[in-house]
């Protein structure tokens, strides 16, 4: 065995190494760390479609590029109180089971179309988790877009105050 053999097989073995745990997710487990809030999988894709849903995605990226969904729970998890934190997880639920209830199928396998008639039947129902839960959850969404890079670096240009000079603009 020569030396450039030797050092080949090392690097794969190493780089093995380094990806390996990447190859094991837990499935079930949410992907933010989280320190109040206890969310699964499952409860975090149906957060990534509502916000998707809430702004959609067109010529601009949308909330689940942004990744919004993961800034609405670390918003919830760092800035709410105790009581507003458990009215989003039962309210996460409550709007699962709505949905399924309501239209008959879960809110990730409808089409656009309705999910955003079953978001405008929210106005209307009595269930007030459901509404506390997408209150929080579409104010930090509009929150989280506005504050985005995207948003700050591409489609909002910054002037310095006081502004450009305008030589030519008449005064009455």
């Amino acid at each position: 065995m020569n030396r450039r053999t030797a050092l080949r097989r090392l690097l794969y073995i190493a780089g093995g190494t380094l990806l390996l745990p990447a190859c094991y997710r837990q499935s079930g487990k949410e992907t933010i760390a989280l320190t109040h809030l206890v969310i699964d999988e499952e409860q975090e894709n149906l957060l990534a479609e509502l916000v998707e849903t809430i702004i959609p995605a067109s010529d601009t990226p949308g909330g689940k590029e942004l990744l919004l969904h993961l800034f609405v729970l670390k918003m919830v998890d760092d800035c709410h109180n105790p009581e507003d934190q458990e009215a989003f997880i039962t309210g996460l639920s409550s709007f699962a089971s709505l949905a399924r209830e309501q239209e008959g199928q879960d809110f990730i396998k409808m089409d656009a179309n309705k999910r955003i008639a079953f978001l405008e039947s929210l106005k209307e129902i009595e269930n007030e988790e459901v509404k506390r839960f997408y209150g929080i959850t579409k104010r930090r969404t509009i929150q989280g877009f506005t504050n985005s890079k995207y948003v700050m670096t591409d489609l909002k240009k910054y002037e310095l105050v006081p502004g450009r000079y305008n030589g030519y603009f008449k005064m009455t």
